[in-house]
């Protein structure tokens, strides 16, 4: 009994030593999210502004018929990892060329599944922060509680509450973001394969 009630005491005062650091984590997550819309928001510019008009497989076609314009071509590609396979593509030469090809887009889909990861990462971290964030202030608020101290309490569910938002609306967003990413880049890689498929 006495090593049970030490254990909780110990996992209590672990708890409670946690408290700023999920807070402090709970900002960087959504500083982390900022950023990954921001960089989307770069992406969707480039894909509908200044990409528009552009179809990636003609695009790619263009550029292994003239595999000299080939980074001129690859500007109006609807993103720098489709630009960067482009090009790869294009100036292939040799007898491995079928070869070749098929690196590029591997290293292609590797490039798009570590961009996916951060914003995955990001769906699964935010919530589980925002979680501990909830419950780590609702022990000494509930102690506070039991004391009269209905203001401690009060200020405890205010830090409770704030991280619950934020974690849930970092994996919201997170979320939208793999999903749109997902299916550009799908997209893309069907694209490039299919004006691929003319190389000897």
């Amino acid at each position: 009994m006495i090593g049970a009630i030490d254990l909780g005491d110990g996992l209590a005062e672990i708890a409670a030593a946690l408290d700023v650091p999920v807070l402090i984590a709970a900002i960087v997550v959504l500083l982390l999210c900022s950023l990954e819309l921001g960089r989307f928001g770069a992406e969707y510019w480039r894909r509908h502004v200044r990409a528009r008009g552009f179809d990636l497989r003609e695009l790619t076609l263009r550029a292994i018929g003239e595999p000299r314009h080939a980074a001129a071509f690859a500007y109006g590609a609807p993103s720098i990892l489709a630009a960067e396979a482009l090009v790869e593509i294009a100036t292939t030469a040799g007898q491995d060329r079928a070869r070749s090809t098929e690196h590029a887009l591997a290293r292609y889909e590797l490039a798009v599944q570590r961009r996916l990861d951060r914003t995955r990462l990001l769906v699964r971290a935010g919530p589980a922060i925002g979680l501990m964030g909830t419950l780590i202030p609702l022990a000494p608020g509930l102690a506070a509680l039991g004391d009269g101290n209905v203001a401690g309490l009060a200020e405890s569910l205010r830090d409770a509450f704030g991280a619950t938002v934020v974690g849930l609306l970092v994996g919201t967003i997170a979320f939208a973001l793999t999903l749109a990413r997902t299916r550009m880049y799908t997209e893309d890689l069907a694209a490039l394969e299919q004006g691929a498929e003319v190389l000897p």
